[in-house]
């Protein structure tokens, strides 16, 4: 049974988040009230929706406002809500103008170039894994070091900060925790503002170089330019790299899903794809948004004022739109999955997240084709209290 809320209303999340499962009292409840009116962990009561259609809705649609979500009466489902200098808390025009800035670092030529880069970072820690010895834990060895490595290089960030980065992103997304989440974002911020003032002294050829020397053109405010590259650090690091553990790991539980990408490479990317739609990356219910017109969704009237958070998870295995949504199918039909969000705030590095698990798979199955878990799956440890599903370790022989 489901806690409820004070008012009669379910306290959402109905039940723990446990590995990669989808909460079986959530598909019960929201099977019958797909548009539901909860009350939200952090700040009050709002609507949740599941059916793949009102989310999508909801993820593009002009009048569910980001913007109007600022600030820390609004409900959520996070402890501490994004500021407003967060591209991801814009609106149109000011989400446009920024967007705009840094959507050629992410065009298709550009990661085009890149991958050969991504090859070789994938590559030496493998060296490294396979040279010392025939176990490893490869969230250590592959999983957290590609990501952060190649999302600081594209900023401009030194290795010797990476580790730093690392550990300012894991706090910044930590659910329950307002004050590590807050000292988080603060060290963060502090170190890109001294960046972003060094290039503007010294140029540089890196992202973080190529915004500061845009404002020649177009000015940035000094809180947008850095909430640009926290937005896109916490975006290529703790996504990613908690997806590549969840990839493998789905993989190596089902072994004849790994074998028939080891038999057959070509496969990947539809595997990408497909992994990419069933695994419920996120521990809870995206971003809120405010209706700011009264709006009917799946037949309720979300007034204006109101919240709404959507679950990317549940939609993505909504089975009005995937046949046998429980089930893995690397042959499935190209999959409208929500993962990567939809609208005007679809995820900017999607391609480069997509760019990144093929690599690894691509080079796991042809160099280690023997890949397997070296402990049984239930003794796994998982992270847990964070905004992202992932392994806290994955140990592996081969």
């Amino acid at each position: 049974m489901t806690e409820t809320a004070a008012g009669g209303l379910r306290a959402y999340p109905f039940g723990p988040v446990t590995r990669l499962d989808i909460d079986p009292n959530l598909v019960e409840i929201c099977s019958e009230q797909p548009v539901l009116r909860v009350r939200l962990p952090f700040g009050g009561d709002g609507w949740l929706v599941t059916r793949h259609a009102d989310v999508r809705t909801v993820l593009a649609d002009p009048r569910f406002s980001r913007a109007a979500a600022v600030g820390d009466h609004v409900p959520r489902t996070v402890a501490v809500g994004l500021p407003a200098t967060s591209m991801l808390s814009m609106d149109p025009p000011d989400h446009t103008r920024l967007r705009r800035r840094v959507a050629n670092a992410f065009a298709t030529r550009r990661l085009k170039k890149l991958r050969p880069r991504v090859e070789e970072i994938v590559n030496g820690l493998l060296d490294t894994m396979v040279s010392a010895g025939g176990h490893a834990d490869l969230t250590q060895a592959l999983t957290w070091p590609l990501p952060i490595t190649v999302i600081c290089e594209m900023l401009g960030v030194p290795k010797t900060d990476h580790d730093r980065f690392t550990e300012w992103v894991d706090g910044l997304l930590m659910l329950s925790d307002p004050e590590q989440s807050a000292a988080a974002r603060e060290q963060l911020c502090g170190y890109l503002a001294d960046l972003i003032a060094r290039r503007r002294t010294a140029r540089t050829e890196d992202l973080l170089g190529e915004l500061v020397a845009g404002e020649e053109e177009e000015p940035l405010g000094e809180g947008e330019l850095v909430g640009l590259g926290v937005s896109l650090l916490s975006a290529g690091q703790e996504a990613t790299a908690n997806q590549i553990g969840n990839f493998v790991y789905t993989l190596l539980t089902r072994p004849g899903l790994w074998r028939r990408l080891v038999d057959d490479p070509v496969l990947i990317p539809d595997a990408v794809e497909e992994l990419s739609r069933f695994i419920p990356i996120s521990a809870t219910a995206g971003f809120t948004r405010i209706a700011t017109e009264d709006v009917e969704l799946g037949g309720q009237i979300i007034r204006a004022g109101d919240a709404v958070v959507a679950e990317l998870g549940m939609a993505n295995r909504d089975p009005e739109v995937f046949e046998r949504p429980e089930e893995i199918d690397f042959g499935r039909e190209r999959v409208p999955h929500v993962t990567f969000g939809f609208g005007i705030h679809h995820c900017l590095g999607a391609q480069l997240a997509r760019m990144e698990l093929n690599v690894v798979l691509e080079i796991l199955v042809r160099r280690l084709p023997g890949l397997h878990l070296a402990v049984e799956s239930d003794q796994l440890a998982w992270r847990t209290e964070r905004l992202v599903r992932g392994v806290a370790a994955l140990p592996v022989g081969w």
